[in-house]
């Protein structure tokens, strides 16, 4: 295990059959659809699932919002995005050849540790955009727990931080599916 925490993981990544038949039906629909290609938002669960959808190249725009697994139960695994080493190489290849990664997440998830974010951003460098939204926040109503940005947690509030996060989200997949 090399210092960046990044476990071979299977159960959510490259290779796993979830990601492996998601990457087929981006292909199969950007085929039939045409267009720049293809965006893919995973929340929670399936928050990471965009990492291993970045390693085909009809996925143009992966939105990773709070990516919670694998589940962070000890210092590998809350750094792990669910990518093997080379996985990892592969999609930071894409991000660096013009395939940008959106992650989101509340600073308090504690399903969605500070390690994962710092995985993301040393891979991808410059072409990872964090978006995080401080947690607790008694000011704009977002407590401990927080967790869902762009569904149980949004507000439709101007200024408000999930409203921003959701309206950058938008526009990130705007710009890359035109």
């Amino acid at each position: 295990m090399e210092r960046s925490g990044r476990v071979d993981d299977r159960r959510c990544g490259g290779n796993a059959a979830a990601t492996a038949w998601l990457r087929s039906l981006a292909r199969e629909m950007h085929e039939r659809c045409g267009g720049p290609g293809v965006g893919f938002v995973g929340m929670c669960f399936t928050g990471g699932f965009g990492m291993a959808m970045l390693l085909d190249h009809a996925v143009v725009a992966p939105v990773l919002s709070q990516p919670s697994l694998p589940f962070g139960l000890g210092a590998d695994r809350k750094a792990s995005v669910g990518l093997n080493d080379q996985e990892l190489a592969r999609a930071a290849a894409r991000a660096a050849d013009g395939c940008p990664v959106m992650g989101l997440r509340f600073t308090g998830d504690s399903l969605v540790p500070d390690e994962r974010f710092a995985t993301l951003r040393d891979a991808l460098g410059d072409n990872f955009i964090g978006v995080e939204i401080t947690s607790p926040d008694p000011a704009h109503g977002i407590g401990k727990q927080a967790h869902s940005v762009l569904t149980e947690e949004r507000s439709a509030e101007d200024g408000h931080p999930t409203k921003d996060a959701f309206d950058q989200a938008v526009a990130f997949l705007r710009t890359r599916l035109k």
